[in-house]
């Protein structure tokens, strides 16, 4: 399908899971799934593109960088299996984003409270590195998104500087002002983007450090400085 031929996001992520457009992230995502890591070797991996996790009329969108090869690419769910999902998702849980401060597995309970999550690359890249033309190629799926969305967002958290940079174009694709020169990214920083259609709303986007392990096990990002920023896109999407 066309991206403007999706009725659903459902619709949507039932062929985002079946792409195969990049071959160096093809080859990369299905190799972690048979090589495995030691410690999940009697695991199944996913060893596909993951899609969004969330409710179709989220009115909060978090959007990442891509899933992690043993988070992500072995589960199946954004952020889930990894350290970088343990921190986020407590505190999601702790600012009344998520009934549950934890995330292990696709059929964990797990649900998201207004709020769903995404990213602009789906497949696990290697070294957590995507080219800009993957992060291109993908991009489509995003624009999709943002645009099903569309009636209920309010709200954006970008998680690291790659997840912003690509993520301003794609909201500017579909249907928002963004001006120039295009904001900068940082922590805690907020904007307001005003509709560029008259079937958008306006949008508040929010910066935030990546839930990396560098970032988290340096103090870099503490669970504090994550729930201030989750706290206050939860005030702005009116959750």
């Amino acid at each position: 399908m066309l991206p403007g031929d999706y009725r659903t996001l459902a619709e949507m992520d039932a062929d985002l899971i079946d792409c195969r457009a990049c071959p160096r992230l093809v080859a990369w995502r299905e190799l972690v799934a048979r090589e495995k890591r030691a410690a999940f070797r009697d695991q199944t991996y996913w060893g596909r593109p993951v899609p969004g996790i969330g409710p179709a009329d989220a009115r909060l969108l978090l959007v990442g960088l891509a899933p992690a090869a043993h988070g992500g690419n072995r589960t199946g769910r954004m952020f889930t299996g990894d350290r970088s999902g343990d921190v986020l998702f407590a505190a999601m849980h702790a600012v009344g984003l998520a009934n549950q401060p934890t995330a292990v597995s696709r059929d964990d309970g797990l649900r998201l409270i207004g709020t769903r999550v995404t990213a602009p690359v789906h497949c696990a890249p290697p070294d957590n590195k995507p080219t800009p033309a993957e992060r291109d190629t993908c991009g489509h799926w995003l624009i999709t998104e943002l645009g099903l969305l569309a009636p209920t967002v309010r709200a954006v958290i970008t998680l690291g500087g790659f997840g912003w940079q690509a993520l301003l174009p794609m909201l500017a694709r579909a249907g928002w002002a963004v001006p120039t020169p295009r904001p900068k990214f940082g922590h805690g920083v907020h904007y307001s983007l005003p509709p560029a259609r008259p079937d958008r709303q306006p949008l508040e986007l929010f910066g935030c450090y990546h839930v990396s392990q560098q970032n988290t096990f340096t103090g870099r990002l503490t669970p504090a400085m994550i729930e201030d920023v989750l706290v206050r896109a939860k005030t702005a999407a009116g959750l």
